[in-house]
């Protein structure tokens, strides 16, 4: 196997640890919610927990990354992510498991920030953004994966099972990142004792930057809201779908597998705000015709909805090598944290906003938000500056 293709199944590896646990409990919601005897805002906690801990640990493992180095970090977050997914099987309560899930966050970022950097520079000259389709799609079938057996297994078993599988998988994807991601060729390190919260005051007065981790706010609070609440809409009348009916729905990601990487080209060759205009405004329009009365025309929305997310997703991480000059790896971490924030958000807010216009409500909560993160980047993101290119090398981590 060449290198370039050990590269390309690495950082798919790496995007399929990342997701593969983080949002298991979405669609076993309605099931936490009667095992606990808690509402809906309550069970959500299960997802913000751990996207608040992904958000308090992204800027901070870029320092990590520097001092041990990019491949060692990736596979060390995602052995402890395996094994804090263990850890939510052992819960007796719901307090319990969202302190478990917290932990399982804060291992996140390194898998995922560190991967970021490492395609921002491995791939500084060749494309970054078909580079990271590539990562986006390791995303998108971890994701899939780890919704879609968890509510398989919790049809035949108990919730409990779901993370034992989970993990399992996780330690197996670990194992598959030491064999397949080659060690990094271009990382240089910097000399300790430069001051994080001046690299971070600096990435904060750039304005390219700020419209990145704004954009990357609304991606996954778009992302989070919309696949959190509709499985709470199609529990319910008319649909009444069960758990197995309800992981299914993930179905979807895949069809967000298979677009995405050919969108890594539109992204090369259109520009950044095109792409994401293009990406949000299919979300959006996935997002109305979920509003329909038809079980397929649910799932076509989510579909639309996932693959916007997705494009919108790898749009706004590879933008990120031509917004920041210097320290990639503290804006990769700091653009993350805005993501999970976002997401954190994503999955608690809407749950308000149910009790005045359910799952309406938040569909127009979710397209205002989209129309928001398209608006941002249109007078953010410089227009000059359309295709990736060669990255602006400098040094890569605080």
């Amino acid at each position: 196997m060449t290198g370039s293709a050990r590269r390309a199944w690495g950082v798919t590896f790496a995007g399929f640890c990342a997701f593969l646990g983080l949002y298991l409990t979405q669609p076993i919601l309605p099931m936490l919610g009667q095992a606990f005897h808690a509402g809906k805002a309550a069970v959500s906690m299960t997802l913000t927990a751990a996207t608040l801990g992904v958000a308090l640990a992204a800027p901070l493992v870029g320092s990590v990354a520097d001092r041990f180095g990019r491949k060692k970090v990736i596979v060390a977050s995602a052995t402890l992510l395996a094994l804090a997914t263990l850890l939510d099987a052992t819960a007796t309560s719901l307090s319990t498991l969202i302190f478990w899930r917290f932990l399982q966050g804060l291992f996140t970022p390194g898998v995922f920030a560190v991967t970021v950097a490492y395609v921002q520079e491995e791939w500084a000259s060749e494309g970054t953004g078909r580079a990271m389709a590539l990562y986006v799609t390791g995303t998108v079938v971890g994701g899939f994966t780890g919704r879609f057996l968890s509510g398989l297994i919790v049809s035949r078993w108990n919730w409990h099972g779901s993370f034992v599988v989970i993990g399992c998988l996780g330690a197996l994807g670990a194992l598959a990142l030491k064999v397949f991601l080659p060690p990094e060729r271009h990382f240089r390190r910097r000399p300790q004792g430069g001051s994080l919260w001046t690299g971070i005051g600096a990435h904060l007065r750039n304005p390219r930057l700020l419209a990145t981790f704004a954009a990357g706010f609304g991606v996954l609070f778009s992302l989070l809201a919309t696949f959190t609440y509709v499985t709470f809409h199609l529990a319910e009348a008319p649909f009444n779908l069960g758990p197995v009916a309800l992981s299914s729905l993930f179905f979807t990601y895949l069809i967000g597998a298979v677009a995405t990487p050919p969108c890594g080209r539109i992204i090369d060759r259109l520009g950044h705000r095109v792409a994401l205009r293009l990406s949000m405004g299919a979300g959006a329009l996935g997002m109305l015709l979920t509003l329909l009365p038809s079980l397929w025309a649910v799932a076509a929305g989510l579909a639309l909805c996932c693959t916007g997310v997705f494009v919108a997703q790898a749009t706004t991480t590879s933008y990120i090598g031509l917004a920041a000059a210097r320290d990639k790896a503290l804006a990769v971490g700091l653009y993350v944290t805005f993501y999970y924030v976002g997401g954190s958000v994503g999955a608690e807010f809407p749950g308000f906003l149910w009790h005045l216009g359910g799952w309406p409500a938040c569909v127009a909560l979710v397209i205002l938000v989209q129309c928001l993160t398209i608006l941002v980047t249109h007078l953010g993101w410089d227009p000059a500056r359309h295709a990736p290119g060669p990255a602006p090398r400098g040094d890569v981590a605080v």
